[in-house]
């Protein structure tokens, strides 16, 4: 698909840190490598300001957030011009008749992108309906978490869909649009190498990692209501899980993806009642160490309360009940303030039954296929070889399956890819309603219990891997976190 056609792309939020610092470098990266045509881009925002200002905050989110190699003048000009500043209060009926008349009034490609909270996505949809600005060719992409539970989720999801056809509406995670996550696709679905053996008689477990060194910085009051649980775990978590482990689509068409996302997401094995704390681990960082730094406990951070129970650190084992991956378990963690920022799925193969090499070590030489999401991308396969001498001694050693032509080749930031797709009308990397009600179901009994049980997080170091207890999920399993890849 591509965008031939005029555009106007209106984003609510305008100038918050995910459209300064996320949204605008995609889209100027868009437009200077040719991709976007004629349109329109307003940002609006409740703050007014002179054009100069608003040019001024633009390009000082660019020349921060975009390669400077980038950033050649003359396409930077040409993107300014096409980016505007609109005044408006989202919760007031009478700014979205000053919108509507500042925008075409031909039912031409246009995309709402809510770079907002949740809370304000009801009001913002009725604006635009009242004012008659919703038409076919209309679309609304949804920013996570979209809801704080498994009620309001559905509530918002109805809400919009009062307005929006399920065809327009784009439930955005951005780790779907990270190059390697698509790769991870092709290498399973184009090869039958790896197809082959993407079942329970070849791979023991798997790991999923998201870590951040940061702590939560500037999104303590938000942070505080939300939690690594809704945060992280019950999109990114479960989004990257969904992929790794669904079925084959029939072919790649968008509801025929997400068709096969569901069916694992409904075939997730429930954590309810006692086997919440048997597998799940609930972390909250304490001081320590921060990218060579002291830095404060979570509670200590401004606007976070004093006995705070927020999580910023979740670990789980997860099944999945169903022929394909019965008895192979999931591990998945995220967390703040842990040891390194990354993002990595370890397919951990399991070891070979018997070894003719005496020094071989099976449980530290058994094959693995990394995916490495963040910082650097990049798909990793361990394999073992003859170190060379004498005698038929073993190693392992890591097969890069990057080739280097590619490695030379900028690599598209996830916005990137998931803007062009939503002004484009792909929504194969996007989220349908059922995919995000079925993921609050299973993870609103945890969050109630915990709830429930006014239930401490483990406390753990500032720049650790995270609390004792989640090293032990595995432990007790006979199995460790993958932390040296």
């Amino acid at each position: 698909m591509h965008i031939d056609a005029p555009f106007e792309l209106v984003l609510f939020g305008g100038l918050g840190d995910l459209a300064l610092r996320k949204l605008m470098p995609a889209l100027f990266l868009l437009h200077r490598d040719g991709r976007l045509p004629d349109g329109k881009i307003y940002a609006v925002t409740r703050r007014e300001m002179s054009r100069d200002d608003f040019v001024s905050r633009i390009e000082s989110s660019l020349k921060a957030h975009v390669p400077s190699e980038c950033l050649e003048l003359q396409p930077l000009d040409t993107f300014i011009n096409k980016v505007f500043c609109l005044t408006m209060d989202v919760t007031d009926e009478a700014g979205y008749q000053a919108l509507n008349s500042v925008l075409s009034q031909d039912d031409i490609n246009r995309l709402y992108y809510m770079a907002t909270g949740s809370d304000l996505y009801m009001p913002i949809c009725k604006g635009l309906h009242s004012a008659g600005l919703i038409k076919s060719e209309s679309k609304i992409v949804l920013e996570k978490p979209i809801g704080h539970d498994l009620e309001t989720a559905q509530a918002i999801n109805d809400t919009v869909a009062q307005f929006f056809t399920e065809k327009q509406i784009y439930r955005i995670d951005h780790y779907l649009g990270k190059e390697t996550v698509q790769n991870l696709m092709v290498l399973r679905f184009a090869n039958s190498l790896f197809e082959s053996q993407w079942n329970q008689h070849y791979i023991d477990h798997i790991q999923i990692t998201i870590s951040e060194q940061l702590g939560v910085e500037q999104r303590a009051e938000f942070y505080e209501h939300v939690g690594a649980m809704r945060d992280m775990f019950q999109n990114h978590l479960l989004q990257l899980l969904c992929i790794t482990a669904m079925e084959p689509p029939a072919k790649l068409d968008p509801d025929a993806v997400r068709d096969e996302k569901v069916k694992v997401l409904r075939a997730l094995k429930p954590i309810t009642g006692d086997l919440i704390n048997a597998n799940v681990v609930r972390g909250q960082y304490d001081s320590g160490v921060g990218e060579g730094q002291p830095v404060p406990r979570y509670r200590d951070e401004p606007g976070v309360h004093a006995k705070s129970l927020t999580e910023t650190f979740i670990a789980a084992k997860v099944e999945i009940d169903n022929w394909r991956w019965a008895g192979v378990p999931f591990y998945l963690r995220t967390g703040k303030r842990l040891a390194e920022r990354t993002c990595e799925i370890v397919v951990q193969f399991k070891e070979i039954p018997h070894s003719i090499f005496p020094l071989q070590h099976k449980n530290t030489m058994a094959n693995k296929l990394i995916f490495r999401l963040q910082p650097d991308e990049g798909v990793r396969l361990m394999l073992c070889e003859k170190r060379v001498g004498p005698g038929m001694n073993v190693r392992p050693m890591n097969l890069s399956l990057n080739p280097s032509n590619q490695r030379q080749t900028r690599v598209p930031e996830a916005y990137e890819r998931l803007l062009y797709d939503a002004l484009s009308g792909n929504a194969t990397l996007f989220l349908r309603d059922d995919e995000l009600v079925e993921a609050w179901r299973w993870v609103d009994p945890i969050i109630k219990f915990w709830t429930e049980q006014e239930q401490r997080p483990e406390p753990y170091t500032a720049g650790s891997w995270g609390p004792a207890a989640a090293t032990l999920l595995l432990a007790k399993d006979g199995r460790l976190w993958d932390e040296n890849s």
